[in-house]
């Protein structure tokens, strides 16, 4: 039967702008593995399951799209009784699809419930562009072996010696012996080795050597060089890794053709995101045997996206409390009817929320059939969260990036995220579980006189003291333990500050203590550990003794104010500061010709950062009446009052800005609507500003109780830590220990290293490398 959708439907292939969701469903982790496979529409290019959650016909349904192509992925038969082939001189050959897997498709019309014939003139090409587009989660993975690399004026200005061509093998260093790692000067055409690298490759750092000598800048390394044009440049002079866009003609001038050449070396951003991930916790007991994997729900692994332990970790620890289970684990409520579930935050929370609690996707990875003599584990494949961690990161200068982060504020960023984000009724937000207010008492050492002030927050940071253990040869450097207790104790402790008392006038300071004034449901603790080597900061292992009995915080609750105690009288709010002009963008401005009221103008209408957007402002507005007008900024209230104006963000929202954005825009313009529709251009980055929502419900806020609780007692117990390894936060790796009821009535500790997840072994050996605790209040 002819399909009349597919004469109707005007289809076209994804461009390379367009995000093709071919893996995974986008809003279940059903993927295209499942024995139904996956359908993608062949109009938006969605990822919809074909099984019992049927979304994929929810997506024909809401979106009038009836044509699909199903993909079905079957892992091939490999018997693996070698280990693997090792990197070798020759060349870096990576495992196809093709060699892994074997794909099935199909085309299909829910409507007339039929299947089409892929080869027509008219479905072939969108077949074939679907198949051959980067998905989205490959997207991310290219992102995560590639720095965020530039160009810089060593590069852009290089001057080459006269040219000579290399000798074919391309030789040894000039200074020793050594034929691998070297690194070829790009304005002489000097050979010298690189400087030792992990993993076992040598380097004498004759490069470095040259580099300093000669004061020639810019060095390609020789193995890593691709005939796609791919290559590890650095900058000696700038100690960065670089990008040469003409790198071909730079090369060619020593005689070596770009595309003739043959990667034959790792880069420095493989070894890098290696090195990471070397940073392994132990999966052995202590008698060399393999930690037992667990598999069912709760039990779920993510897979590491290229860096991404740190979101892991920190997930994995969040889904384990009962407010986050309870908001997006809902499998009988239905999800968002949204037109793109990839890119909304409530879609992919309940997505994890099912993913991690279901079970459905905890199993033991049977893709390779190992031989009866590998030792290999059958962990989880894991689930790969990277639509989650595209929205969590959209926006933000560190975590849009492939880097590896601070989990701790990665964890500050999604509780903000979350906050921000609808919860309608009978849903509550999850994060609220965090909050508590932890009261300030100063009192002036003079008059006695005392202020209180309340701070609501959703952690604490503990300052863990770092002492170093006399040294033993043969042994890692080690420091004295610490309980928490004494971090505790340090955090509450009464310190003086130099203030002037605003009611004595005296200037001999303040005595000044934080205690809780109430105390969360679960308390979140980041515990800092660094110290500082030669002026760079580096974090240290000191060992936090942390039990895992409940303990009582009885002793850290404020008691307010007592009826002795009299307090200061109220400060007056200083007046909001004027509009300062940046300097160097004024200067510059002026320098052009333009009078300096045009000039302040320009600069607060485009945010007072850059010249050249504030020349194209002026150049915009020079017809305008009050041009010359010096620049009149409208107080507080008014400008808030303007800004705030509903009509406004309506009218903005109507161009496609979001309420945040446009709440933003008018705010920095005064609630001018055209300069904040000019603002929102220059700025689309820029997430806006949700104060005023929060704002919105200052008065509900008033009339509520206080975040948390302050009945005694206070008993905390540790529920889940996030683990770090390595010298900086930046760096090393991630994992989490979350205490679960698996077989038994007493909790163990699980060890969630990514997609693996195990029974822990040595628990109080991982407490030494703790960075994020997660303590429950108990009864």
């Amino acid at each position: 039967m002819a399909c009349l959708h597919l004469d109707s439907i005007s289809l076209s292939p994804p461009t390379p702008a367009q995000s093709v969701y071919r893996e995974d469903c986008t809003q279940c982790f059903d993927s295209i593995d499942q024995p139904e496979g996956l359908d993608v529409c062949l109009q938006c290019f969605n990822g919809g399951c074909v099984g019992l959650r049927a979304h994929s016909h929810l997506h024909h349904v809401t979106r009038s799209h009836p044509l699909a192509l199903n993909i079905r992925r079957t892992r091939k038969q490999i018997v693996k009784d070698e280990p693997p082939a090792k990197m070798t001189k020759l060349a870096i050959a990576a495992e196809t699809e093709a060699d892994r897997y074997d794909i099935t498709t199909v085309v299909k019309c829910h409507e007339c419930a039929t299947e089409l014939d892929k080869t027509s003139p008219k479905l072939a090409p969108i077949v074939d562009g679907i198949l051959k587009a980067n998905t989205f989660s490959r997207q991310e993975e290219v992102k995560a072996w590639e720095q965020e690399l530039t160009s810089c004026e060593h590069i852009l200005l290089l001057q080459q010696h006269e040219s000579r061509k290399l000798q074919s093998d391309l030789g040894h260093c000039s200074k020793c012996e050594l034929r691998e790692n070297l690194w070829l000067c790009l304005e002489c055409g000097n050979l010298g080795c690189g400087r030792a690298q992990f993993g076992g490759v040598g380097g004498n750092s004759h490069g470095l050597a040259h580099a300093t000598e000669s004061a020639h800048a810019v060095a390609v390394k020789l193995g890593s060089i691709s005939p796609e044009g791919t290559a590890d440049v650095y900058c000696y002079q700038c100690d960065e890794e670089r990008v040469d866009s003409d790198l071909a003609a730079h090369l060619a001038h020593w005689g070596i053709i770009l595309s003739d050449q043959v990667k034959t070396e790792k880069s420095l951003t493989e070894m890098q995101i290696e090195q990471n991930l070397r940073w392994e916790f132990s999966m052995t007991t202590e008698d060399g045997k393999e930690l037992k994997p667990l598999f069912g729900p709760s039990l779920t692994g993510l897979k590491n996206l290229g860096n991404s332990c740190y979101l892991a970790s920190i997930l994995q620890c969040l889904f384990d409390l009962p407010a986050f289970q309870a908001r997006y684990n809902i499998p009988e409520i239905d999800l968002p009817m949204v037109p793109d579930p990839a890119q909304d935050l409530e879609t992919q929370l309940r997505k994890l929320g099912d993913g991690l609690l279901s079970g459905r996707y905890s199993k033991p990875d049977s893709d390779v059939v190992a031989s009866e003599d590998s030792p290999e584990i059958p962990y989880q494949k894991g689930l790969a969260p990277s639509m989650l961690k595209h929205l969590i990161g959209r926006g933000h200068a560190e975590f849009s990036t492939m880097r590896q982060q601070d989990a701790f504020e990665l964890l500050q960023h999604l509780v903000k995220l979350i906050t921000r984000s609808s919860h309608p009724t009978p849903l509550t937000d999850p994060t609220q579980l965090f909050r508590f207010v932890l009261e300030q008492r100063l009192q002036c050492l003079s008059c006695k006189k005392v202020r209180y002030t309340g701070t609501e927050q959703d952690s604490i940071f503990i300052d863990v003291p770092i002492e170093k253990l006399p040294a033993v040869e043969g042994e890692v450097e080690r420091y004295k333990p610490v309980t928490l207790k004494q971090c505790l104790d340090n955090f509450t402790t009464q310190e003086v500050v130099e203030l002037t008392c605003s009611s004595c006038g005296s200037k001999d300071g303040f005595t000044k203590r934080s205690l809780f004034k109430t105390f969360p449901t679960t308390l979140v603790v980041n515990a800092r550990k660094m110290t500082v080597e030669n002026w760079v900061p580096r974090k240290v292992d000191v060992p936090v003794i942390v039990g895992d009995e409940p303990f009582l915080l009885d002793e850290y609750l404020s008691s307010g104010l007592q009826p002795s105690e009299e307090l200061l009288p109220e400060e007056e709010t200083a007046a909001a500061p004027a509009f300062v002009p940046n300097e160097g963008a004024l200067d510059g401005l002026m320098a052009m010709g333009f009078p300096r009221n045009r000039c302040e103008k320009a600069l607060h209408a485009t945010g007072n950062s850059d010249a050249n957007e504030a020349m194209e402002w002026l150049f915009g507005h020079m017809e305008d009446p009050d041009i010359d007008e010096p620049l009149v900024i409208a107080s507080a209230a008014t400008g808030d009052n303007a800004a705030a104006d509903p009509e406004k963000i309506e009218m903005l929202g109507a161009m496609g800005f979001g309420a945040p954005q446009a709440r933003k825009a008018l705010k920095e313009t005064s609630g001018d609507v055209e300069r904040a529709v000019e603002w929102l251009f220059s700025h689309p980055d820029d997430q806006g500003d949700f104060d005023d929502e929060a704002a919105a419900s200052s008065a509900e806020k008033k009339e509520a109780a206080p975040a948390g609780s302050g009945e005694l007692p206070a008993k905390f117990q540790l529920q889940s830590i996030v683990c770090h390894k390595g010298t900086s936060i930046h760096t090393g790796h991630y994992v989490a220990f979350i205490r679960k009821l698996l077989d038994t009535t007493v909790p163990k500790w699980v060890l969630f290293n990514d997609e693996k997840v195990v029974e822990a072994g040595d628990v109080e050996e991982m407490k030494k490398t703790a960075y994020v605790y997660f303590f429950n209040r108990v009864a």
